[in-house]
């Protein structure tokens, strides 16, 4: 007798990225991303218009997804979707959407922690980390250090008691002058700067913790000071200027992250999230690794930033255990584990 593969649809649609993947007996075979470019000329991702956007996307999106695995809808045995944490009109585009399909094909509905499909993102591709191990997940939302234990067990051991770390490089970055989203290019301008050129404090909160907002109103600080002594000392600081402060926030994060490994004699340490995708932050932390003999695992970019693949792999391990939703299961924007 012939046994039929098992294919599910994952929808990612916490932020201003419109994603849908398909995966197959734990295999993601499709993996589509659908951004939202416009909203760089507000400064930042704008509500409405991501919830918007979502709703124009998703259908092509969707569609895009199921073309190139090759498939029918009537395939689909199953149908997740990010239920939180995130913006609450962008994950009801996400929901209401998956709950219609399930509802027509008969299928189940399996619904996601975003943050917890960050953590599992690592086990797309190889190398894959063994449990229990650390995974740092920093994004523009969230930062947090969490234990893994396993595919369904993972529990935050320290997180940012104000602002993420992600917010700290765009809030900074446009107070520099960049257009959103400004982080990309502090790590770009880093490249030719030196970290060592000015000093930023590095933010004291107890335990595993976080804390960003002090560290961007001592930015705030250091440009104005700089500016009323020289009028163009941005401009002709600014690789210095960048190389420093990522420098201050990227060793502030690994120094966390060591403590906790330290306390749970762990060794396998993983990185995720958007700001994963920041050069400095995978070299210092490869960096660390080879200095402690970390095993360290870092997802390729296409993992790093919101997609529907991640969503896909941790909706495949919900589906092996019947973990499923009810059609009456609502976003959340404020989700935990």
């Amino acid at each position: 007798m012939k046994i039929m593969p098992v294919h599910l649809l994952a929808i990612e649609s916490s932020c201003d990225e419109t994603s849908a993947a398909i995966i197959c007996d734990g295999k993601v075979v499709s993996n589509i991303i659908s951004t939202q470019p416009q909203h760089a000329k507000y400064g930042g991702v704008i509500p409405e218009m991501a919830s918007r956007a979502h709703q124009q996307n998703i259908v092509h999106t969707v569609n895009a997804a199921i073309v190139k695995a090759r498939i029918s809808m009537k395939d689909l045995n199953a149908i997740a979707f990010t239920q939180g944490p995130g913006l609450i009109g962008s994950l009801m585009v996400g929901c209401s959407f998956a709950k219609s399909i399930a509802l027509a094909l008969n299928i189940p509905l399996i619904a996601v922690n975003h943050m917890h499909a960050h953590v599992l993102a690592h086990f797309i591709d190889d190398p894959k980390p063994q449990f229990p191990f650390l995974c740092l997940t920093v994004s523009v939302g969230h930062t947090q250090i969490v234990l893994a234990k396993s595919f369904n067990d993972i529990q935050i051991v320290g997180q940012t008691t104000d602002d993420a770390a992600g917010e700290a490089y765009d809030k900074s970055a446009k107070l520099l002058g960049f257009e959103y989203p400004g982080g990309p290019l502090i790590d770009k301008y880093s490249a030719s700067g030196n970290a060592n050129r000015f000093y930023f404090p590095e933010p004291k909160v107890d335990g595993l913790n976080f804390s960003f907002s002090g560290l961007k109103t001592a930015v705030m600080n250091f440009i104005a000071e700089g500016k009323m002594q020289n009028e163009n000392f941005v401009t002709e600081n600014l690789n210095d200027i960048c190389a420093s402060l990522q420098w201050r926030i990227n060793s502030y994060l690994i120094n966390k992250l060591s403590e906790a490994a330290q306390k749970f004699s762990i060794q396998h340490i993983a990185l995720a999230g958007g700001v994963a995708a920041n050069s400095g932050l995978r070299k210092l932390l490869e960096l660390s690794g080879a200095i402690k003999g970390w095993q360290v695992f870092i997802p390729s970019f296409e993992y790093c930033t919101d997609n529907a693949a991640m969503i896909a792999l941790t909706a495949w391990h919900k589906y092996l255990t019947n973990d499923f939703a009810a059609t009456n299961i609502a976003a959340d924007a404020r989700l935990r584990f």
